[in-house]
């Protein structure tokens, strides 16, 4: 039989709070962190509105050596692990470390160092290049400073499926400690796209949203209004155990990873099927891991991006999947308040999913003032709802068609 999989902490930073309570808190009270971009000056571009973490400080969670070699994702990945192993009271040490692994990726790798040695290079020449670039723009970069920092030894990776990202690490990090690879696992994503290249980027392919004089009511999951996603930032990471390795040291069990379904579209680089097949196939095959009906699942944290193609396929193949109970079950996605943090998205709203568990209550979608499409679905709008939450499954879906659905539950012995 394959070993039983829990959490037993987590991390998170994010354009609302930057430690979970700070997060839930202000997911609860439908707290916007969409806002004008500070970071670089947007002027002329068509979008001007992001995401953005404000008062992050390396220096909190890392000494000035360390920050100075690493891009801005990968300070946010090791922010992030940190907390999580505080939470979870877990030391790693001896030959225990070989057991241990660290598989926490992200979308576009270290874009920020990029884009400024890219432009040293052109104003200044080649030899003001910094040394730390060729490390710190990797995609596996937090992955590797993550285990440097807290020497896990054991299996140690980034997986990369663009949107999924996180919740492809926290899916392989549960197969690594199902199969015995690993006894403890540190995994999900970290993103920091907010870049001018990486605005120009999503902004020619008109995948965000142009709402750039009410930015707070931008980013509009299943509301017939959207107009694209809102590009967000941030880092989300779990302490995944083996059940027995965390009885054995007296660990709070906060949930239960149960299911985790991956497909791909095989269709389009950037467009979703249409007929939604990919996320069905991903959505049953983490059930049928669960061992669940649909009948079982109390909430739906949809991957919900406010884009035009995205939500409407979703809310298909939830339908598709679920049946009558579609109908039913709550339905929301935490990105009309936080935007789209890319590769960490999947992580965070694993992490929010486990909090709704926690303490009944689930987090609402914002600015869903006319619900589109499937509008008989139930999408939470505007206010968090408390209902008794047992089972939560949490969609994620890549540009390449790279598709995740994870399942996690209340922890029962």
């Amino acid at each position: 039989m394959r070993r039983r999989v829990v959490i037993t902490g987590f991390g998170v930073l994010t354009p609302i709070g930057m430690d979970p309570e700070t997060f839930w808190s202000g997911l609860m009270a439908g707290k916007s962190g969409v806002g004008p971009i500070t970071r670089f000056d947007p002027s002329g571009f068509p979008t001007t509105i992001a995401a953005e973490i404000d008062g992050f400080d390396p220096l909190d969670y890392m000494d000035r050596k360390e920050a100075r070699r690493m891009d801005r994702f990968a300070q946010y990945g090791l922010a992030a692990a940190r907390q999580a192993l505080e939470r979870a009271g877990l030391r790693i040490e001896g030959r225990a470390a070989e057991r241990v692994g660290v598989m926490v990726g992200t979308g576009s790798g270290g874009l920020d160092m990029i884009q400024r040695e890219y432009s040293r290079v052109l104003t200044q020449g080649p030899d003001r290049l910094s040394p730390f670039l060729a490390p710190a723009m990797l995609a596996n970069m937090a992955s590797g400073e993550i285990a440097v920092a807290t020497g896990a030894r054991g299996v140690s990776a980034a997986v990369v499926t663009a949107c999924a990202t996180g919740a492809s690490c926290i899916g392989e990090g549960m197969r690594a400690i199902q199969y015995g690879t690993a006894d403890v696992v540190i995994a999900g994503g970290a993103e920091a796209p907010i870049t001018p290249l990486g605005l120009a980027a999503f902004s020619k392919i008109r995948a965000l949203s142009r709402r750039n004089d009410d930015p707070e009511r931008a980013c509009r999951p299943f509301d017939r209004d959207r107009d694209g996603f809102v590009a967000g930032e941030g880092a989300g990471v779990v302490i995944l155990e083996e059940a027995d390795h965390a009885r054995r040291r007296g660990a709070k069990v906060l949930a239960e990873l149960v299911g985790y379904g991956a497909s791909t579209d095989a269709y389009h680089i950037t467009a979703p099927d249409p007929e939604g097949a990919g996320a069905v196939r991903a959505m049953r095959l983490a059930l049928a891991e669960a061992g669940m009906t649909p009948d079982r699942v109390d909430y739906i944290n949809a991957h919900g991006t406010g884009t035009r193609f995205n939500d409407a396929i979703e809310a298909t193949a939830i339908k598709k999947v679920f049946g009558a109970h579609a109908r039913k079950v709550p339905i929301s996605s935490i990105k009309s308040m936080i935007g789209h943090l890319l590769g960490a998205a999947g992580a965070v709203e694993l992490i929010a999913s486990v909090l709704a568990i926690r303490d009944g209550i689930i987090p609402p979608t914002i600015n869903c003032d006319h619900p589109d499409p499937e509008p008989d679905l139930d999408y939470v709008p505007h206010r968090a709802r408390r209902r008794d939450v047992r089972v939560v499954m949490s969609n994620s879906f890549g540009f390449g068609g790279h598709n995740v659905s994870l399942i996690v539950r209340r922890w029962e012995e």
